[in-house]
């Protein structure tokens, strides 16, 4: 957890956002039916996805403004050093981390980064953490922008089913958006809770 703290210290409302993302992640993970171990180890290893971050410089990363495209080609690179952080561990949690770290920005049409990797080709447990961080980040104020309501977030997903996001775990964000509603809403109520309680 040091680790996935120190990477997120930056960004406001990260302590919150890295156990949003651990909760939204078991909760759909359990939707699909994927074992119960990998749930557990995914509770543990979702909130390493932006571990690479701490490899970014705070200009960049703490920018009010819209990035330059140089800016986002370095942005981009949290993916492969957090990866790289990550490698060679002999640990499943570490491992499914590095998983998640190099491919929670794949998009499931193929024109995500850092490999433009397509449909099941990306990790289920990064098609997984991309979806739930692209909703967290949605409704999540950003030095560069306001929050959106969980509504509008949520068609914004929907949307994207078959673009950006796998069309099994989009239905199952759909079928259980009232629980990461509630996740979202009442975080200080749920923050205890262990994959089992999900």
């Amino acid at each position: 957890g040091a680790l996935a703290r120190a990477a997120e210290s930056h960004d406001e409302d990260t302590g919150d956002h890295i156990l949003r993302i651990s909760l939204f992640s078991a909760l759909i993970a359990e939707k699909i039916g994927l074992p119960q171990e990998l749930i557990a180890n995914l509770h543990y290893a979702a909130p390493m996805h932006d571990i690479g971050k701490i490899g970014i410089p705070d200009r960049i990363l703490l920018k009010s403004s819209r990035l330059t495209p140089e800016e986002f080609e370095i942005i981009k690179t949290h993916t492969t050093i957090g990866a790289s952080i990550l490698a060679g561990s002999k640990s499943d949690v570490l491992r499914i981390a590095h998983d998640i770290s190099m491919t929670h920005h794949e998009k499931w049409n193929g024109e995500g980064y850092p490999n433009g990797l397509k449909g099941e080709k990306i990790p289920i447990t990064g098609r997984i953490v991309g979806l739930l961080d692209v909703f967290d980040a949605l409704t999540s104020p950003r030095p560069y922008k306001q929050p959106y309501p969980v509504e509008i977030a949520y068609n914004i997903i929907i949307k994207e089913r078959e673009r950006h996001f796998d069309p099994m775990i989009v239905d199952a964000f759909e079928n259980c958006f009232d629980e990461i509603s509630a996740i979202k809403k009442n975080f200080g109520a749920i923050r205890n809770l262990t994959p089992d309680d999900l």
